[in-house]
């Protein structure tokens, strides 16, 4: 048995389908996204796992992955971040093609995790904006894909004109980047 989805909203008819730009440069954003995957401990060993074949990451719109900066719009960060390494995590954003979006991947990433030592960065969001953050330590490949669907769904309801916008340039202004 077949299950007929229904067709997004927009003006349809016998032979056509139309619909406003945003939609359709989001819904061909969302499953086409570039990570690229910036992994230092266990939460990468997980991620690993999300790639392999029970879980099948390149089902939405993931397979390639990227590992260099100026050709990836997802930065999966995953991982205990030290202060030491926080300059060149924040020059790998910084050379990322706008839209640009953050995933933060496990409790060491989004805030330190059981790291509460002057050597490790507390949480990534102290030097990059992050858009989604998946707890767990390290959290499960179910986990990871769920973030990963929650990307999707903000780049595709996001605005053509969001990363124009003051508000968006503020918030690159409060981490210091232009």
């Amino acid at each position: 048995m077949v299950d007929v989805v229904k067709a997004p909203e927009g003006f349809e008819g016998p032979g056509f389908f139309a619909t406003s730009l945003d939609k359709m440069v989001g819904m061909a954003r969302k499953n086409s996204l570039w990570p690229l995957p910036f992994a230092t401990s266990c939460c990468g060993i997980e991620f690993m796992a999300t790639m392999g074949a029970h879980y099948d990451f390149a089902r939405f719109g993931s397979e390639r992955l990227s590992f260099s900066p100026r050709q990836a719009d997802l930065l999966m960060v995953m991982g205990t971040i030290s202060k030491k390494m926080g300059p060149v995590l924040r020059q790998v954003y910084e050379q990322m093609a706008e839209p640009r979006w953050v995933l933060s991947v496990g409790a060491c990433a989004s805030s330190g995790g059981i790291f509460d030592t002057y050597s490790v960065l507390q949480g990534i969001d102290r030097i990059i904006p992050v858009d989604v953050y998946v707890p767990g330590c390290p959290p499960r490949p179910e986990q990871i894909l769920d973030g990963v669907l929650k990307i999707q769904e903000l780049v595709q309801s996001e605005s053509l004109r969001r990363r124009d916008s003051e508000e968006y340039k503020s918030l690159l202004e409060s981490y210091g980047i232009k």
